[in-house]
């Protein structure tokens, strides 16, 4: 059990779990993850780390057929800039290695937002804090454990 799965039955939050075999040569591990579990881009969301102009390290959510957009990200968060955080910060913030990065369970709570494409889906899947393991959740498990807003973070309208 991942930390992520221990923060999502400690909070009583409904989820399922779906596996797949990771290869150790893919590194697109959210397109991984849509193609072997034979899911939609646009319900599978990676987990990113971002630093802001202020230093401070946030969690955002996006579709993975989608990029983030980082001038709405700064916007978001208030501040004046934002830019992807290192892997090895991202890693050591989380406690997950990369393409295993679960907005759950993480060693530090960070402010997490989450792209509103997100908002009318019944479902979507997030990393379950290991690479090729997914786990699906309501939206609102979201707010509910993580304090998650739900705002633009794409450029898909």
């Amino acid at each position: 059990m991942t930390p992520a799965i221990h923060a999502l039955d400690e909070a009583s939050i409904q989820y399922q779990l779906l596996e797949y075999s990771h290869e150790r040569s893919n590194d697109g591990f959210g397109n991984e993850a849509v193609e072997k579990l034979g899911l939609s881009d646009d319900v599978v969301f990676k987990t990113l780390l971002v630093q802001l102009s202020s230093q401070e390290i946030i969690v955002c959510l996006v579709p993975v057929g989608l990029s983030l957009n980082l001038k709405a990200v700064a916007r978001a968060a208030g501040a004046k800039k934002a830019a992807l955080a290192p892997i090895r910060t991202a890693e050591k913030r989380t406690g997950y290695v990369t393409g295993g990065i679960s907005p759950f369970g993480q060693l530090r709570e960070h402010r997490t937002f989450i792209d509103k494409s997100a908002f009318p889906l019944n479902l979507i899947y997030v990393s379950a804090g290991r690479r090729g393991l997914e786990v699906c959740v309501p939206p609102e498990a979201f707010s509910v454990l993580l304090g998650a807003t739900f705002v633009t973070l794409t450029d898909y309208e």
